[in-house]
């Protein structure tokens, strides 16, 4: 029998890879949008798991479809398919552009599939030669050597050996560099519709509908990275819906699952050919636990009325930040869309995002960072409105304890 340790934050320092820093409270039960600590100690949660509890938590729909599946089958392999991973693919490719679907377990994974078939895509089509991958500065795409590689924050990638090669990062939201470097060697361009963990960036109109239109010039496949942005976090089902730019490939997770491990990589029939048996896989991908949940989360979360609602939260969040910001001016804009928001921090305040954060979870509120310059906000969207009343209450007496 396994001896019983207790267990609190000193544990993770004798036992745990120090790769992260966390919080020295440890939330033990979550209803909804808010958490508990193994104290009894209350928080409202605005940070949703970095955009993954996009029903809060223990929702009844996520809790009902687990348990159900638990009682069925938990795993098989890629030798065989299972139901609720057709259901869930059936449902993405109704609610998308796309005609096929591929699972993972994460978005590192979702975004690895994508690069890889842009890769075998264009050296089947247009030779060896045709691979170039750009990407943006301050762009994230995920922990694995390929995608990290791929996002463009150095800090993230250097110190871990040679790199993958033909890799190119430019400025967001600057059309023109990119015009100016794309060749024929390009294959695909990599993205973010809203940039999430780079600062809560959203693209200008002109820039988005230009990297589609240079992408249709060079031959090159469009991946967007809908990871943060995907399954009605920014109002629509996928951020590319309100953009008027449809991508190639599009990567999900986050949210995807609510809070269960899962990740999938959407194409088209004409690319998705280029996967032949053998050439891609993944052992966990597909499990029928984790597409029963995320069937149930897509489910509710593609109804109108949710994603009518995230709209209507982010006027609500708009509004309380801007109150905030009245009386104790640190803010110097709200980015975002949806309920992926980011409050921007003034010139007086550079560089004290995390201050807010340590401050607010002295008050009992859960919030994120996007860099050091900005409060990002990332809620279930189901949140009730006295949620978030209280969630920006308790961000209020935060922001003046610091204020000076």
């Amino acid at each position: 029998m396994a001896k019983e340790y207790k267990v609190d934050r000193q544990v993770f320092d004798e036992v745990m890879v120090p790769c992260y820093a966390p919080m020295q409270m440890i939330p033990v039960k979550g209803q909804g949008a808010r958490v508990w600590d193994q104290e009894g100690r209350e928080y409202v949660d605005f940070a949703g798991g970095i955009a993954v509890s996009c029903l809060g938590h223990c929702h009844p729909v996520m809790v009902d479809a687990l348990k159900a599946q638990a009682e069925q089958i938990w795993h098989l392999s890629n030798v065989m398919t299972n139901e609720p991973a057709l259901r869930l693919a059936k449902l993405l490719t109704e609610h998308s552009f796309a005609d096929k679907v591929f699972f993972a377990n994460s978005g590192a994974e979702a975004n690895e599939a994508a690069l890889k078939l842009a890769r075998r895509y264009a050296a089947d089509k247009f030779g060896p030669e045709k691979s170039e991958i750009i990407s943006f500065k301050q762009g994230f795409h995920g922990r694995t050597f390929f995608t990290v590689t791929v996002g463009g924050q150095e800090a993230y990638s250097d110190g871990f050996g040679p790199k993958p090669g033909a890799v190119t990062h430019l400025a967001y939201n600057d059309l023109s560099s990119l015009a100016e470097h794309m060749s024929e060697r390009t294959c695909a361009v990599m993205m973010e519709p809203l940039q999430g963990e780079g600062g809560i960036v959203s693209p200008t109109p002109e820039f988005i509908q230009g990297v589609r239109e240079l992408c249709d010039k060079h031959n090159a496949l469009l991946i967007f990275d809908e990871v943060q942005t995907g399954n009605g976090r920014t109002g629509d089902f996928y951020a590319y819906q309100g953009l008027g730019v449809t991508p190639d490939i599009l990567s999900t997770a986050k949210s995807l699952g609510g809070g269960f491990p899962i990740g999938a990589m959407l194409t088209t029939s004409e690319l998705a050919a280029h996967l032949k048996i053998g050439t891609h896989g993944s052992t966990y991908g597909g499990n029928p636990l984790a597409c029963a949940v995320a069937e149930a989360v897509v489910s509710e979360v593609t109804k109108p009325e949710v994603l009518a609602g995230v709209k209507q939260r982010e006027q609500w969040f708009r509004e309380a930040l801007e109150a905030i910001n009245a009386k104790y001016p640190v803010f110097a804009e709200i980015r975002g869309k949806g309920l992926l928001l980011g409050a921007a921090l003034n010139e007086e305040w550079q560089g004290r995002a995390r201050d807010i954060l340590l401050a607010a979870g002295e008050e009992g509120l859960m919030v994120l960072v996007a860099g050091t310059n900005v409060v990002r906000f990332t809620p279930s969207l189901v949140i009730d409105k006295a949620d978030i009343d209280e969630g920006m209450a308790r961000l209020e007496r935060a922001i003046a304890k610091i204020y000076s």
